[in-house]
């Protein structure tokens, strides 16, 4: 029996193939003079023994105007996630555009991307809580559409990021202001930029206010889902506390369902919030407000909306792009039950 041929070759096995950038590529496909001959005969062989045809939705998307735009994202089941998802829509809907969404997952986030950019071009793309190396920007820029990102800065790009160790400073200071001295955290197990941004905060609230230092203090769940945040990482990481660190009166959970799963430990274990344990969360999702948890707001759909925003601004753009723009947030602590009434014990 006859095989088929493989139809499923990208401009990525294209690059690799050829040994050249895939922003190469791009430019010998659309026919720029910016490449030496040498170059485009080697690319053109690659095409030709691939058998590469261009995405024929990728090249229409230039003539058409096709109602939606991508976000790319680690998760739209976490949370935080959905938080930010509810901002991007609620400006979408506005303006009748659909949303395509690419999982990144918790694992090869660069090639998951990658494959899906590979499937066709998209209109816009908003890229959330992914690291954008210099080789992955040359790679999105090569792809002709506008790219905004959350959560990481490149200087290629618009973004909106969060100063998360000023926000994991206050929750602690809070903690301390309120009498506690022995204040342990919860992290998660994967480390990130933002991750290590909480931990230098807590660190800097506990050493302005006097308090020693232990490391071992700072204790992350065994499960690591949805990359360590996670109601079971909480619960994991407090039954260790509360067995390890009997003395311990306050946490500083570096997310809000972290946060959830720690109090459903201290609920099994019989002890009261705050009474015999202070809790402060991270992001301040809809249910804290519910449950009396005091956390950090991160504002995540206005900052969702803001970026989609700007995203359509650079789809629509006709004149010379305007410059970029790199906003940083400063978070905000929301202060509920969960963290008062300690000094009146």
């Amino acid at each position: 029996m006859k095989r088929r041929p493989k139809t499923n070759v990208t401009i990525y096995d294209v690059a690799q193939h050829a040994g050249v950038a895939i922003s190469t590529v791009s430019r010998v496909l659309n026919g720029s003079p910016d490449v030496s001959e040498g170059t485009r005969s080697n690319v053109e062989r690659a095409i030709a023994e691939l058998k590469y045809h261009p995405n024929r939705t990728a090249r229409s998307l230039a003539q058409q105007d096709i109602r939606s735009l991508a976000v790319a994202i680690p998760s739209f089941t976490a949370p935080f996630q959905n938080e930010l998802l509810k901002g991007i829509r609620s400006f979408l809907r506005e303006i009748d555009h659909d949303l395509l969404i690419c999982d990144l997952g918790s694992e090869n986030q660069e090639s998951a991307l990658r494959k899906f950019l590979s499937r066709g071009a998209v209109r816009g793309l908003l890229l959330c809580g992914l690291p954008v190396t210099d080789e992955l920007a040359e790679e999105l820029e090569s792809g002709r559409s506008p790219c905004v990102l959350v959560g990481h800065r490149h200087k290629q790009f618009d973004s909106w990021t969060w100063d998360d160790r000023a926000g994991a400073k206050a929750a602690v200071s809070h903690l301390v202001k309120q009498g506690h001295t022995h204040i342990a955290m919860i992290r998660s197990s994967v480390e990130s930029a933002s991750q290590l941004a909480r931990i230098s905060g807590y660190r800097d609230a506990l050493e302005e206010a006097g308090v020693t230092i232990d490391e071992s203090w700072i204790v992350a769940g065994a499960p690591a889902y949805h990359g360590g945040f996670s109601e079971e990482d909480g619960q994991e990481a407090m039954n260790r506390i509360l067995t390890e660190y009997p003395e311990c009166t306050a946490v500083f959970c570096s997310s809000d369902v972290q946060a959830i799963g720690a109090m459903a430990a201290l609920r099994d274990a019989g002890s009261r919030i705050p009474e015999d344990m202070a809790l402060v969360g991270y992001d301040d999702i809809k249910t804290s407000r519910f449950i009396g948890l005091s956390s950090v707001d991160q504002k995540m759909q206005d900052i969702g909306r803001a970026a989609a925003e700007k995203l359509f601004e650079r789809v629509s753009e006709t004149r010379t792009p305007s410059e970029r723009i790199y906003v940083v947030v400063e978070p905000r602590l929301a202060i509920r039950r969960s963290s008062m009434n300690f000094a009146s014990k």
